[in-house]
């Protein structure tokens, strides 16, 4: 039985983290909407109301249409790609048995070790020997390796730990394991498969460095880059560069935001035992 001093402390604790984690999201917003050519930021009350306008400039001016659909195009194929995959790979490797399966596991697995910056020269000179290069392919095909890495690792844990009797009671009522795997495990991993296609989405959706040195094109720029140039532009207009920050962030929230259950529930439930 938890204490009204206990309960109050945890209260107090979880109040404390909030207010430090939101502090930074309400200096944003609050330049956001400030007027334009306005010195003060931060914490400040926007002077003359809310300036809805700063959004609508910050759209035109930075191009982010353009930039929000090269971004959406490019996650939605690796989240796609990685998920099924992952998802295959991590059953044949949780469940079924077969020879070589350990070391194949570890070379995934070494993929999460492996820093992008240590990779991204080397991969732009053979994506460019391919004529890859300023196309969106330079952006999908390392993005879906590297996540791979990690939605291998995260799903064969989740097979492993799956109940056994649930995979023997389908193979003995003639389930195959094509029907085992994507009509009986997967329902059950959703929480897993949710929190694996979070993470991947934020991973995907914020990646600067891979378009920053693949991408000379202004068309195929994604948001994070075409933020970068915009800040560039416009260094002295803080509620442009706020504006713009808030819609590019938006996203992710809105993705978090509608998933956060299944993947609080993959957090909580994805410590799955080996």
């Amino acid at each position: 039985m938890i204490s009204r001093t206990e309960r109050g402390a945890t209260y107090a604790i979880l109040t404390l983290f909030a207010v430090i984690s939101l502090t930074p999201v309400i200096g944003i917003l609050s330049t956001a909407f400030g007027r334009q050519g306005a010195l003060g930021t931060g914490f400040s009350l926007p002077e003359g109301g809310l300036h809805w306008g700063n959004f609508a400039d910050a759209w035109t001016r930075g191009h982010f249409a353009t930039y929000l659909s090269n971004s959406l195009l490019v996650t939605l194929v690796v989240v796609v790609v990685t998920a099924v995959l992952a998802i295959l790979a991590g059953y044949a490797f949780g469940v079924m048995s077969f020879p070589g399966s350990t070391v194949l596991f570890y070379l995934f697995v070494i993929g999460l070790t492996l820093p992008q910056e240590a990779l991204v020269v080397p991969l732009y000179f053979d994506l460019r020997y391919v004529e890859l290069t300023d196309t969106y392919w330079a952006l999908i095909l390392p993005q879906i390796a590297q996540s791979l890495a990690f939605g291998v690792f995260w799903l064969r844990a989740y097979f492993r730990g799956s109940a056994r009797s649930v995979i023997e009671a389908a193979r003995l009522d003639g389930a195959s394991t094509w029907t085992t795997l994507w009509w009986i495990l997967v329902p059950m991993g959703r929480p897993a498969i949710t929190t694996m296609i979070v993470i991947t989405f934020m991973w995907t959706w914020n990646e600067f460095l891979m378009a920053l040195v693949m991408i000379s094109n202004e068309s195929l720029r994604t948001v994070p880059l075409g933020l970068a140039f915009f800040q560039g532009q416009h260094t002295a207009e803080t509620s442009l560069l706020a504006a713009a920050s808030v819609l590019i962030a938006l996203p992710v929230v809105v993705v978090y935001v509608a998933l956060q259950r299944r993947f609080i529930e993959g957090i909580l439930t994805g410590a799955v035992k080996e």
